[in-house]
C-alpha cells in the first residue's frame, strides 16, 4: 500500500483544533464543576439540576445534523470560527445575577454551538491527513476533551472558591473570543479538499445504505455507551465528590481532574496502538473496532464494583478507570466511518453518528437526578447511577464487538448495485 504524504501545515491546524476541543470541554464542564454553589444559590433539587445538565443537548443532536449538512458544502473554516463565536457569547449572560431559566436558555443555546463541534472539527482534519494516518491526529483531536477539563478544572475552580461561579463563565468567554481570532488568523482549509473535487466523479451511497450499514449502527450504539459516562462526568463527578463523599469544593477540583488524565492516557495510548496494529497488517476488524469496544465492557464491569467497595479512595478509583476506559470509542469510531463513506458525504456521516450518540447526554445527567431524589440516601442515590451507567456501558461494548467491521462494510457497500448518487 503506498502511502499518500501529509500536507506541511497539518499539524498546526491539529494543534489549533485541539485548543478547539479544550475550549469545547471546558464551557461543557463549568456547570458540573459549579454544580454545588449553583444548587446552593439557585436553590436546586436534584432533579433540577440533571434537568441543568441534559437541557445542554436538547438541541445538540439536531444542530450537530444541520451543521453536517452544511459543512459538506461550506468550508470547515468558517463554519468552526462561527461555532467558537456562538459558545463565547453564551458564556457572558452568567456573569450576572441568573435565573434558573436564563441559565438554562444558556446551556441551550451552547449546546446547539457545540453539538457540531467535535464531528466538524474531525472532518476538517481529514483534509489533512489521508485514511492511514488518521487515527492518531484523531487522538489527538480527543485529547482536547481531557486536556480541556485538566487545564480549565484548577483554573475555574480556583475563580469559583475565590470570587464566584458567575466569573467563571465569564472567563471562559473571553477564552472563546481568543480561540476565534486565533483561528481566523491562521486556519486554513487543508488541502486534501482537492481529492474531494473528484467527488464530483465518485459514486455516491445512499444515506438510508450508510446510516444502516452495521459499522455506522455498531458506531452510534459503542459511543452511545461512553457518553453516558462522559455526561455523567461533566454534570456530576464534582457534586458527587463534594455532597456523596464530603470533600470540600476546593478538593473536589484537584479529584475531578483525574478521570481525564486517565481518559488522556487511554485515548493516546489506543490511537498509537491503533496505527501499529494496522501498520503490521491487521485488519480494521481488529485496530479500530474491537480495540474500541472490548474497553467499554471492561469499565462497565469496573463501574459495577462502586456500590461493593467502603473507601471514599477506592470508589473515586474505580469510577476513574472505569469511566476513562470509554474513551477509546471515540478514536476509532470516526476513522472507521471514513473508511467506507464518500468523502462529499463523510461531513453529514459523522455529524449524524455524532448526534445518535450524543442522546445519552439528554438521559444520563436526569436519569442520575431523579434516582439521587428518589432514593433512600444521596450517596445510596449516586451508587445506583453508576450501576446503571455499568449496565448501559457493557451492552455497548458488546454491541460494537458484534458490529464493528469496517473493512468488510466497505467492500460490501461498494458492491452493492443500486448505487445511485443520493443527497
Amino acid at each position: 500500500m503506498t502511502t499518500q504524504p501529509t500536507p506541511k501545515g497539518a499539524w498546526k491546524i491539529t494543534f489549533l483544533l485541539f485548543l478547539f476541543m479544550i475550549v469545547n470541554f471546558a464551557d461543557k464542564i463549568v456547570v458540573g464543576l459549579a454544580g454545588v454553589p449553583i444548587m446552593t444559590e439557585l436553590k436546586l433539587e436534584p432533579e433540577q439540576f440533571g434537568f441543568l445538565g441534559s437541557a445542554f443537548f436538547f438541541l445538540f443532536s439536531i444542530s450537530a445534523v444541520v451543521v453536517g449538512f452544511i459543512v459538506n458544502r461550506v468550508a470547515a473554516r468558517w463554519v468552526l470560527l462561527v461555532l467558537a463565536l456562538v459558545w463565547a457569547l453564551a458564556q457572558f449572560p452568567m456573569v450576572g445575577t441568573v435565573s434558573f431559566t436564563t441559565l438554562v436558555i444558556c446551556r441551550i443555546i451552547l449546546g446547539a454551538g457545540e453539538g457540531p463541534a467535535f464531528s466538524v472539527a474531525v472532518h476538517a482534519i481529514y483534509k489533512w491527513f489521508p485514511d492511514e494516518k488518521r487515527t492518531l491526529p484523531t487522538a489527538v483531536l480527543s485529547q482536547g476533551s481531557a486536556l480541556g477539563v485538566v487545564f480549565a478544572v484548577p483554573a475555574l475552580n480556583w475563580v469559583i472558591v475565590n470570587y464566584s461561579w458567575h466569573h467563571a463563565f465569564g472567563a471562559l468567554g473571553i477564552v472563546g473570543l481568543l480561540w476565534v481570532v486565533a483561528w481566523f488568523a491562521m486556519g486554513k482549509e487543508g488541502p486534501l479538499v482537492q481529492t474531494v473535487a473528484a467527488a464530483a466523479a465518485e459514486t455516491r451511497i445512499p444515506y438510508s445504505r450508510l446510516l444502516t450499514s452495521r459499522t455506522f449502527i455498531g458506531c452510534c450504539a459503542a459511543t452511545f455507551g461512553a457518553y453516558w459516562a462522559l455526561s455523567l462526568g461533566l454534570t456530576w463527578f464534582t457534586p458527587f465528590i463534594v455532597k456523596g463523599l464530603g470533600f470540600s469544593q476546593k478538593e473536589a477540583g484537584f479529584i475531578s481532574i483525574m478521570p481525564w488524565v486517565f481518559g488522556a492516557f487511554v485515548v493516546i495510548l489506543t490511537g498509537w496502538l491503533s496505527q501499529r496494529l494496522m501498520a503490521r497488517g491487521m485488519s480494521t476488524r481488529g485496530a479500530r473496532g474491537v480495540l474500541g469496544a472490548a474497553p467499554l465492557i471492561v469499565g462497565g464491569l469496573i463501574l459495577l464494583g462502586i456500590p461493593h467497595v467502603d473507601s471514599a479512595g477506592m470508589k473515586i478509583a474505580l469510577l476513574v478507570v472505569g469511566s476513562g476506559l470509554c474513551g477509546s470509542i471515540y478514536v476509532v469510531c470516526p476513522p472507521m466511518l471514513g473508511e467506507f463513506t464518500p468523502v462529499s458525504q463523510r461531513g453529514a456521516v459523522i455529524a449524524i453518528y455524532g448526534a445518535i450518540y450524543t442522546l445519552a447526554g439528554i438521559i444520563a445527567p436526569f436519569v442520575m437526578g431523579s434516582v439521587i431524589q428518589h432514593s433512600g440516601g444521596m450517596l445510596e442515590g449516586y451508587m445506583t447511577g453508576f450501576v446503571i451507567n455499568g449496565i448501559v456501558l457493557i451492552a455497548s461494548g458488546l454491541l460494537g464487538l458484534l458490529l464493528l467491521w469496517p473493512n468488510t462494510e466497505r467492500a460490501r457497500l461498494t458492491s452493492e448495485p443500486a448505487q445511485a448518487k443520493f443527497a
